[in-house]
């Protein structure tokens, strides 16, 4: 019998867990310290160059990635992958510095919209040179071209065995 990755059974079923062998349990450790090393510097960066944190930077980048400048919240929430209560104070705050605006949604009356303002966008345009920069030097650099292809096609197939995954949906 053939199972896909999202049917494995799992100790909850009674069966022996898939243990990481040496080079996976080093290579899983590596890409985690990798990846809270990489955002930490990404973050201190941007802390201390700009007026933005870098969760609001990733807010911003939703809304400069749409030609009007404004999204509706749950599909903020889903392309962030955060919960509902985590974006709505994070909103909150980004609000009260003036950052973006929230409008209710007049064609259906239940969701809102989150809308970038000209601050939000001057603040974005000031951070991301020197953010993009730093992703450059610490993510890009070290790699040949080569590499940068292996990743993404590796990054791509990841992803890919994520889709669909029910433990994995920020609704559940």
């Amino acid at each position: 019998m053939t199972t896909s990755p999202h049917t494995q059974t799992s100790p909850a079923d009674g069966a022996e867990p898939r243990w990481l062998n040496p080079e996976e349990q080093h290579l899983w450790r590596t890409f985690l310290r990798m990846r809270q090393e990489l955002d930490a510097q990404l973050a201190r960066q941007i802390q201390a160059e700009s007026d933005i944190s870098l969760a609001d930077f990733s807010v911003l980048v939703v809304l400069t990635d749409v030609p009007e400048g404004r999204v509706r919240v749950l599909e903020l929430a889903r392309g962030l992958q955060w919960e509902k209560s985590r974006l709505s104070h994070h909103l909150a705050r980004m609000v009260k510095r003036g950052l973006i605006d929230r409008a209710e949604c007049s064609e259906d009356g239940r969701g809102s919209f989150v809308l970038i303002t000209d601050a939000g966008r001057r603040s974005i345009e000031a951070a991301a040179p020197r953010h993009v920069e730093l992703v450059r030097t610490l993510f890009f650099d070290p790699l040949t071209s080569e590499q940068v292809t292996q990743l993404t096609a590796i990054s791509e197939r990841i992803l890919g065995a994520m889709q669909g995954c029910p433990s994995l949906d920020p609704e559940n």
